[in-house]
């Protein structure tokens, strides 16, 4: 008897002394125009998983170029699609300048996600078509050389990787990076987005320019994508990138990838602030979101706006919604749920 007791408080003792490394979280911080606030024009979001592995996902308008001291280290560059509000085909002159409603912004000649990368030596996860792009604006940027495929062992790519590399992955692929002392890595599937992909003319060379305008046409760099984040802790987060609603939020994120965490992009169009609740409640059904990409200045002095469309659609949705407030670290347990830095 005395034996089983003995057994039975080893084993809680064990027990116990293994949730800290269960319960680390995964931090997500927002980096946008204003500190302290949502603004219209903030899209860029540093993910840190616990294991060390961190990444920017869609640099866009927000970063003043690579070496951005709010960046720190950044291990791979997420890109959902080709827009210059994502690409990036404009900087932050500096943080704070300009209005939450329109930030001062100054040309990015090779594009915010290129700087980032270049200056990082970051993995380029993204569709081939896209990194193919924004490995050529890498290259002119570091002198040349070419941007190969990542280095992999057993379908794994250790980071941070020794130079900039692309991640050679598709729709429908999987991409997993792993740091070199840890037992798991972060795994991250492309999954589909319901929206157009065009390069900003800003971007194009002169030629494609007037090819294009002459025809009425724009140049595409094959389908907009969004993400599906699977972290070392367990944390599972759908990226939407630019999208509309669409059934894939139900079969594939929600009963295939079982998300537990959305990140929502809104201000895609009207109609994802009317569709947006329905997408969260009914088809993604995840235990958490944060809503970015508002496309109006959501919040004044750190509070959200109460006339607001954020503030509206806020209202309808049944999960915790948070806010992508730039400069405020938000912490997330393996099971979705908000454990500090979220806005209520």
């Amino acid at each position: 008897m005395k034996h089983t007791i003995a057994s039975l408080a080893a084993a809680f003792v064990l027990f116990f002394a293994a949730l800290p490394a269960q319960a680390q979280n995964v931090r997500i911080t927002p980096v946008g125009s204003h500190p302290g606030e949502l603004c219209a024009n903030d899209r860029a979001l540093i993910f840190e998983d616990p294991s060390g592995v961190r990444f920017l996902y869609d640099p866009a308008h927000n970063v003043t170029g690579g070496d951005d001291p709010r960046l720190g280290d950044i291990h791979m560059v997420l890109l959902s699609h080709m827009h210059g509000d994502h690409l990036g085909d404009l900087k932050l002159a500096a943080p704070g300048a300009g209005s939450c409603a329109n930030s001062q912004r100054v040309p990015a000649t090779n594009s915010t996600t290129a700087e980032v990368a270049a200056a990082k030596n970051a993995a380029l996860v993204m569709t081939r078509a896209m990194s193919g792009f924004v490995g050529s604006r890498v290259q002119a940027i570091i002198g040349g050389k070419p941007v190969e495929f990542c280095p992999q062992t057993a379908g794994v790519t250790t980071v941070p990787v020794a130079t900039v590399c692309a991640s050679q992955t598709d729709l429908g692929g999987v991409f997993i990076a792993r740091t070199a002392n840890a037992e798991r890595g972060v795994e991250i599937s492309i999954v589909h987005a319901s929206h157009v992909n065009n390069a900003p003319p800003e971007l194009l060379s002169e030629a494609q320019r007037s090819a294009f305008k002459a025809d009425g046409m724009v140049f595409e760099y094959g389908p907009a994508t969004g993400f599906v984040v699977r972290f070392s802790n367990g944390l599972t987060a759908y990226l939407s990138g630019d999208t509309g609603i669409h059934s894939e939020m139900k079969t594939v994120v929600n009963e295939f990838h079982k998300a537990n965490l959305a990140v929502l992009n809104l201000g895609v169009n009207p109609g994802i602030f009317v569709s947006g609740a329905h997408a969260i409640n009914e088809l993604i059904r995840p235990a958490s979101v944060i809503l970015t990409h508002v496309n109006e200045p959501a919040t004044e002095g750190g509070k959200l706006r109460p006339i607001s469309r954020t503030a509206a659609l806020m209202k309808q949705i049944r999960p915790p919604a948070h806010l992508a407030i730039s400069g405020r670290t938000m912490e997330f347990d393996g099971r979705g749920r908000c454990v500090s830095g979220c806005t209520p």
